[in-house]
């Protein structure tokens, strides 16, 4: 069946970051402070590399001193030096304004790569919700079929002692009863292993969270604002500014030199103290031969050229992964009609059983499964729309509404 192009979306609004329409809550509160703290850490620490990196053309100054004294002759002499030096490039072929533009693509790219990292605990911390709530649904439908099978359980214990039944029939309710009982140990045990790893990256409590309601998007929209691809593309900008300052490295350079030197010796043999002072400056132009100069440039050269073919599996990849969440969305669509269409049946059964109870034609145990049974497909419908948006949760640490 071909699946629908509509994507999941999350429609608040958290600077670059969706939010849920049912909350004001910024995404971001559904981790820890100390999380988000040290994400902030994390863009802090880009920023002054980058800032590193842009200015690593600006030559450092040098400042030189030094201070002998020594007696070769039984008296002593004293010799001190200083000096200031420069030597900054002022022509690179072009490489300094390529450094600027590489520190700037690689601040880009390392702040998608924080931001990748912070969606995806972003989007497990909702995940985790989304689970313990659906664990508290199917606890809640687990306590149905406990009832059901109960009243079954009496049931197959009066119809055995008035001889309508042998014992293996009444063996089996008390089984079916166990299994299900244990099986509400087993959820209970499983929500609480949920509620220790969101509890382990969110400062909220699981019992006060809302849960963030996901919207349609089409397909082309999820592509053109999808942070996988945002981040490849500016891998292709940093790979094309690191070969064009590899290449920049081998060609002719000009410097601008410039100095200032301060001398002092005070020697017995010397009529007093010797200082003097002077400076220098000038241009010098320089040109590196290097025997890997080809090697390095191709190198570089490769690392561009395969960063263009990334992006292009990263969007076959994504498209892929659009195409399958859809199918399971439609799947799930589905089992919530189905469920609608039992409940639908239950509700009839029901009001025809109140009916007949009425009339003395049923029991009370007749009203109660059924009522349990009605309230049974409510939870399977409300656990199918979880499925549901779990499913188009995995698609929502990609797109970014402001990319």
């Amino acid at each position: 069946m071909k699946v629908s192009n509509l994507l999941i979306a999350l429609s608040l609004l958290c600077s670059s970051l969706a939010v849920a329409k049912d909350t004001d809550e910024s995404l971001e509160d559904y981790i820890s402070k100390n999380k988000q703290t040290q994400f902030s850490y994390d863009y802090q620490k880009n920023e002054a590399e980058s800032s590193k990196l842009r200015d690593s053309w600006i030559a450092p100054l040098n400042l030189n001193y030094s201070y002998s004294k020594s007696n070769p002759y039984g008296s002593d002499q004293t010799s001190e030096n200083a000096a200031l030096k420069m030597d900054q490039p002022i022509f690179q072929s072009g490489g300094i304004y390529y450094g600027i533009k590489f520190a700037e693509a690689s601040k880009l790219y390392s702040n998608y790569s924080v931001d990748v990292a912070k969606r995806k605990l972003i989007k497990d911390a909702i995940s985790l919700l989304m689970q313990i709530k659906q664990m508290d649904m199917k606890i809640e439908k687990q306590n149905l079929q406990i009832k059901n099978s109960e009243i079954n359980l009496e049931l197959k214990k009066e119809q055995y002692l008035n001889g309508q039944l042998d014992s293996g029939f009444l063996d089996n309710a008390i089984i079916e009863r166990n299994f299900v009982i244990q099986a509400l140990y087993d959820i209970e045990t499983n929500k609480e292993r949920l509620v220790s790893k969101f509890n382990a990256i969110s400062d909220i409590s699981y019992k006060e969270a809302p849960i963030p309601h996901l919207t349609l998007l089409d397909k082309e929209s999820f592509l053109s604002h999808n942070i996988v691809l945002a981040m490849a593309d500016s891998q292709i900008e940093k790979s094309r500014y690191a070969k064009n300052v590899t290449t920049a490295k081998y060609l002719p350079r000009i410097s601008a030199t410039a100095g200032y030197n301060w001398s002092k010796s005070d020697s017995p043999f010397q009529f007093g103290s010797t200082e003097k002072d002077y400076y220098d400056y000038g241009i010098k132009a320089s040109m590196p031969f290097d025997v890997n100069t080809f090697v390095d440039v191709e190198s570089s050269r490769v690392d561009y050229l395969k960063s263009k073919l990334v992006i292009e599996d990263k969007k076959r990849e994504l498209i892929a992964l659009f195409e399958q969440v859809m199918q399971n969305i439609e799947n799930f669509e589905k089992k919530k009609v189905l469920s609608a269409q039992n409940k639908d049946i239950y509700v009839k059964l029901l009001k025809d059983t109140k009916k007949l109870y009425k009339a003395g034609y049923k029991t009370q145990y007749d009203v109660e499964i059924l009522s349990n049974s009605v309230q049974i497909q409510e939870l399977d419908s409300k656990a199918f729309e979880i499925d549901r948006q779990l499913e188009l949760l995995t698609l929502y640490e990609m797109y970014v509404n402001e990319i």
